[in-house]
């Protein structure tokens, strides 16, 4: 390959390690390489919406996106972490030789609790959750979550005999702790302890040169495993647990499901000679649906715990489905807009220097006035979504901030001449205006649009809520106290949470989807 081959990874440790070691494996096959750390989601520069392109996985999204966007050439994951069913165009290039399959127990002190009556065991996995309590069904599960190195400090600052961790997570990072044993019983996750390349199934090049990587007998086991995942999972979370591996030309596989309070399960154990195996999936899966899994499988699916998240604006599919599967989210308009009566004189008028901050403006001047009778000499904007309807709808854009206070900013500096005409709504909550008159720049405001606070009594279990605006705030306000995790879109938004929230989270880019990110960050 004659180009350098951009790396595409997150950022955690372990992460890092496997982009690492698949560096060096390109290096010493002859290969330039650079790593590019993706940190979070951005707008799509695509022709579908993401949902439709089936990017969906937790743990993947972020690199998908970028592979879509031919901002890297490959990718690495944990491949248990991979959605069964790949978005459009994006192929699995290479599986790396397979690590430990094994989950570890990680004990506080000594092992003697096993044989306890009481004991309380962490775990974020409802696999892992699911197992141990069919085996020690008198234990306590308590949840976990964070990096490996976290969920290892909290094992040590609290009063929890264990926890589970995967294997090869601890190994890579040389973080298996003396007291500690695998889990030889417990059956793993489709494709534990594999990492996975993927890349487009257009580029030709880099698939040539990860070929050369990959594992066979690795790739023949976890596509055995992940293909008992699909035919079982559906896209629900149930306990599902699989593991194939080849001895002696023969495959052996052992497949798993539980109900979430581990008093129910079906297990399914077949071997086949290699290149005889190809049915040896569909029978497990029979054999674990004609005694009941359907039904167990039914029940485990809908169960997504405790954890609840609300959306200030209406979430579509898709959206949902980008969310981490242990969370239950629902989502309401808490602002509803009405575009207002404009005279024809303020839009028909030559506007040398015209401001715009969110689409609700957009629409609103557009339904009081055709495009072709506005007289728009310059336009700036807040956010690269209404950037986009105003170029497509209106007209070109001049300069475009994330937030109304960024863009204030910048006018102050580079608006030409010392008046702007500002279309907002009823309701304004930024600074906007005062930052341009402290500058003695003459804002002209008429309000595009209304805006109505209509937010719900929410449940006290809500553990966070996405705001998307400061109104969406004021209107949450109205009817419900601010003892949750507020999650918001921009500084903005964020400035007004600061003033009522404990706890609040800035989404790094101004879209709906780094604020699902963010808060699937808080639950990993």
């Amino acid at each position: 390959m004659s180009k350098i081959i951009r790396i595409g990874t997150r950022d955690s440790a372990l992460a890092l390690w496997q982009a690492k070691t698949v560096q060096s494996q390109l290096q010493h096959l002859g290969h330039e390489t650079v790593l590019v750390p993706v940190k979070s989601t951005g707008d799509l520069v695509l022709n579908k919406p993401i949902y439709e392109l089936g990017v969906t996985g937790v743990f993947t999204r972020t690199l998908d996106i970028a592979l879509l966007n031919e901002e890297i050439d490959i990718a690495v994951h944990s491949l248990k972490d991979v959605p069964t069913v790949m978005p459009e165009g994006i192929v699995q290039a290479a599986v790396l030789k397979r690590g430990n399959i094994r989950d570890t127990l990680v004990f506080k002190t000594n092992e003697e609790f096993l044989a306890q009556k009481d004991a309380v065991i962490a775990t974020g996995s409802l696999r892992r959750k699911a197992q141990w309590l069919n085996r020690y069904p008198t234990h306590s599960i308590v949840g976990i979550r964070g990096n490996v190195n976290t969920r290892l400090d909290k094992l040590e600052n609290s009063d929890w005999n264990g926890a589970i961790f995967a294997a090869a997570g601890l190994g890579r990072l040389e973080l298996t702790p003396e007291d500690s044993v695998n889990l030889e019983w417990m059956v793993p996750a489709p494709a534990q302890g594999a990492v996975m390349i993927a890349s487009l199934s257009s580029n030709v090049e880099a698939m040539e040169a990860c070929a050369p990587l990959n594992h066979e007998e690795t790739a023949i086991s976890t596509k055995i495993e992940r293909e008992f995942l699909n035919k079982l999972e559906g896209g629900c979370s149930a306990p599902i647990g699989a593991l194939a591996y080849i001895k002696e030309e023969e495959i052996h596989f052992h497949g798993i499901v539980l109900s979430t309070d581990g008093t129910k399960k079906i297990e399914a154990k077949r071997t086949a000679k290699l290149g005889e195996h190809y049915t040896l999936v569909d029978d497990c899966v029979e054999f674990i649906l004609s005694r009941g899994g359907k039904t167990l499988i039914g029940t485990t699916a809908i169960d997504n715990g405790p954890t609840t998240i609300f959306s200030s604006k209406l979430l579509s599919r898709g959206q949902k489905d980008l969310f981490n599967n242990a969370l239950k989210v629902e989502s309401s308009d808490f602002i509803k807009t009405a575009a207002n009566r404009i005279k024809p004189i303020h839009l028909k008028a030559a506007h040398k220097n015209v401001i715009i901050t969110s689409k609700n403006g957009v629409e609103a001047i557009l339904n009081n006035c055709p495009v072709e009778d506005l007289n728009f000499e310059t336009i700036y904007c807040v956010g690269r979504r209404t950037k986009r309807l105003i170029e497509q709808k209106i007209g070109p854009v001049k300069h475009s901030e994330k937030n109304a206070k960024a863009l204030a900013n910048y006018l102050v500096d580079f608006i030409e001449g010392s008046e702007a005409t500002y279309f907002c709504s009823d309701i304004r909550m930024d600074d906007l205006p005062t930052i341009l008159g402290d500058s003695n720049i003459k804002v002209k405001e008429i309000e595009a649009y209304s805006t109505k606070l209509e937010a719900p009594k929410l449940e006290k279990s809500i553990e966070g809520v996405m705001f998307y605006s400061p109104s969406t705030i004021q209107s949450f306000l109205q009817k419900n106290t601010p003892d949750c995790i507020a999650y918001c879109i921009g500084e903005s938004t964020a400035k007004e949470a600061k003033k009522y929230f404990k706890d609040v989270r800035v989404a790094k880019i101004p879209t709906v989807e780094s604020v699902i990110d963010l808060v699937n960050q808080n639950y990993i």
